[in-house]
């Protein structure tokens, strides 16, 4: 077992706890506080229950590299669907209607904003649904690149494929292996991403110390759980998915609705744990919808979006005075972000506000439930922030100095952490195959395959070819056979590709292995159930059903359907691939495959001419004609008793088109289609996922 392994390589390390360190930068920076701060993280005491060595080691975890984020007068546009419909009568009218055609093509989500953030600090992204929020912090990931507009800076340099490595993003969505243990998604992960020059023992230390540092050591041997799985609490979940980034040791963590679908408590301590990872030197931002009053105090700086628009930034335990002194002031004892998402959203029941905005509405009645709220939430407040906070924050911005120009530097270096093929393939096959086991060797399957085998032995009990009728039903079987593992096969793997995309676009974003790699393992690794069952059910139906007794017919039946099964499972990966669909994935094998059957040559054996090309691209076709060469011989006789004496069996009605001379060319054919059908879904998969991201 992998737990074993991995308790007998971390009891022969030796490795002695990285001292206290701290790095002193002179000046002030313009982010509102000293550019000093300690690296409290790793302490001597942390290691006393992981039973680790602690001398004689090379091994220290560094604080991880400050990042001094700007961003200013950040732009974000979308194409307009509406406007840029296919319709011509649509556009036509649409470019009557308006002079800014070019303009109109396109919507915008982010509006101009502004703001910055250091290390040791985080930064919440709060507003109201639809306002922007995801979709800046994905703009400071390097998630979105085109149409934005701005300067965003880190360290003073732009984003580039080494800012990169420096960044962590945890979804909202915890997009985690739900068969795998939280320790077992860790050491993955750790295997993956991580220098290639650290050792196993270093790696592993990494894992535990991680697991430590997020409290997650009850959950450890516990699976993820998801769907109609059991496994650990949401709480635990979203730590996992911050462990799962934090291994790599980021310097800037974006975390997108940390708190989504927890209780109280739980997010409470998932914030506490935010803090404890922002005092080891990290920048954090996080957007968070409508946090407690406790939650909301553990914030340094808060960006307050309303419909694309910036109407606060500035330090969290500001944020009521700043719109006291605007004369909004709740009325009612009041949640700060209750408070700041009324006003966001325009709702000002409970809210005084300026009477000076009441004198400039167009209505008589000053009743605080007729306010304009477009007037609220698209003017006033937006203009007293262009007024006050945002000349400020620029001014600040402008005029700090400049990040020293090591940092500069560092930020600029590449990591070299990119393992060898092999390395990938040798990790992620371990990875998708502990991940998928359950659902290879799974118990309805066992079942299934091997009451299907006994089924069709009782029917086809010691069966023969002695006459014409026996023969066409042992035929039957044989076509049965070929439709059994070739359903089988490509239901089996159409929708592989399609419930793994998720998984796969976050892995690729985050550059832990090649596409090609995860194709070759997600492949082989199916082989194996795909290979394992056609043998148990041959085994137990071959002898009952009264097929040739040799060892060499045996083993050459048993390959020819073995051959079926993967030819099916490449067919069955390129329909997903191509169509990456659960829904649709399922209808088009079921379509392609019913052509196939018709066209395998037992139900139509003589084809009209027009239609012939069917049948050689059905992979059914070769398959069963393959089948019937190996188990049947043309000189062999039958029909033995009959009026007109012994007949050989290439005379018979049911091999009126199939030579059973060779079989060559139908293994080819075969191992041909296999091959393609793969090298077509890779293609496939490869331009699928490229579009994702």
């Amino acid at each position: 077992m992998m737990e074993n392994g991995r308790e007998d390589e971390i009891e022969d390390m030796s490795m002695s706890p990285p001292s206290v360190g701290s790095m002193q930068i002179a000046g002030s920076n313009g982010f509102g506080h000293s550019m000093e701060f300690m690296s409290q993280a790793y302490l001597p005491n942390r290691y006393s229950e992981i039973g680790i060595k602690v001398e004689d080691s090379n091994f220290n975890q560094q604080p991880p590299l400050p990042i001094y984020l700007k961003f200013e007068d950040v732009e974000y546009k979308v194409r307009n669907s509406q406007v840029a419909s296919n319709n011509p009568v649509k556009t036509m009218v649409s470019k009557v209607a308006t002079q800014h055609v070019k303009e109109d093509r396109y919507k915008k989500i982010l509006k101009g904003i502004t703001g910055s953030i250091g290390p040791g600090e985080i930064l919440a992204l709060m507003g109201p649904s639809g306002s922007g929020k995801t979709t800046l912090l994905r703009v400071i990931g390097g998630r979105l690149v085109d149409n934005v507009k701005g300067n965003i800076t880190y360290n003073d340099v732009r984003y580039n494929p080494a800012v990169k490595q420096r960044i962590g993003f945890v979804m909202q969505e915890d997009v985690l292996f739900p068969q795998l243990t939280v320790e077992e998604t860790l050491i993955f992960s750790a295997f993956l991403r991580l220098p290639t020059n650290m050792s196993k023992q270093q790696k592993y230390a990494r894992v535990e110390t991680t697991i430590k540092e997020l409290g997650l050591e009850r959950c450890r041997h516990t699976k993820l759980g998801g769907g109609f799985l059991n496994g650990i609490s949401g709480g635990e979940r979203k730590r996992t998915s911050i462990g799962y980034e934090i291994l790599v040791d980021p310097s800037l963590l974006l975390l997108d609705e940390p708190t989504s679908g927890l209780d109280s408590t739980s997010a409470n301590r998932l914030l506490l744990t935010l803090q404890g990872l922002a005092k080891t030197g990290r920048t954090i931002i996080t957007t968070i919808h409508q946090p407690s009053s406790r939650i909301f105090h553990m914030f340094d700086k808060l960006l307050l979006i309303s419909g694309g628009y910036p109407i606060f930034y500035g330090k969290a335990r500001e944020s009521i005075e700043y719109f006291s002194s605007l004369s909004f002031i709740p009325e009612i004892p009041m949640n700060p972000a209750e408070f700041m998402l009324d006003l966001a959203t325009g709702q000002v029941n409970d809210i005084s506000v300026p009477q000076d905005m009441l004198k400039d509405q167009e209505s008589a009645d000053t009743s605080r439930a007729v306010i304009n709220v477009g007037f609220i939430k698209y003017y006033y407040l937006q203009l007293k922030y262009k007024d006050t906070l945002e000349p400020k924050e620029k001014e600040e911005n402008h005029g700090a100095t400049n990040t020293p120009e090591n940092l500069q530097l560092a930020i600029q270096v590449k990591k070299e952490w990119t393992l060898s093929w092999l390395d990938q393939f040798i990790i992620l096959y371990k990875r998708t195959f502990r991940a998928r086991c359950k659902d290879y060797f799974d118990k309805l399957r066992l079942v299934q395959a091997f009451g299907i085998a006994l089924l069709l032995g009782m029917l086809w009990w010691k069966s023969s070819t002695n006459t014409e009728a026996q023969l066409r039903d042992q035929v039957g079987l044989m076509f049965y056979i070929c439709i059994y593992w070739t359903s089988s096969c490509i239901f089996g793997a159409v929708y592989v590709f399609p419930f793994e995309k998720v998984y796969l676009v976050k892995e690729r974003k985050a550059d832990m292995y090649g596409l090609s790699v995860y194709y070759a393992c997600s492949t082989l690794c199916d082989m194996v159930a795909h290979v394992f069952y056609p043998t148990f059910f041959m085994c137990i139906l071959y002898f009952m059903a009264g097929f040739k007794r040799t060892v060499a017919c045996f083993f050459l039946t048993l390959f020819a359907v073995q051959l079926i099964a993967v030819t099916s499972q490449g067919a069955g990966e390129l329909f997903g691939a191509a169509v990456m669909s659960i829904q649709r994935a399922g209808m088009v094998a079921s379509l392609i495959l019913m052509l196939f059957l018709l066209t395998g040559g037992y139900y139509v054996q003589h084809i009209p001419k027009f239609m012939q090309w069917l049948k050689y691209l059905s992979f059914l076709y070769y398959g069963f004609r393959l089948l019937l060469k190996v188990q049947y011989s043309g000189d062999e006789l039958y029909e033995c008793e009959s009026k007109g004496g012994c007949r050989p069996l290439q005379s018979s009605p049911s091999f009126d088109t199939v030579n059973l001379k060779g079989g060559l060319t139908e293994v080819w054919i075969l191992l041909a289609m296999a091959l393609c059908f793969r090298f077509l879904a890779y293609f496939c998969l490869r331009k699928r996922i490229d579009i994702s991201n």
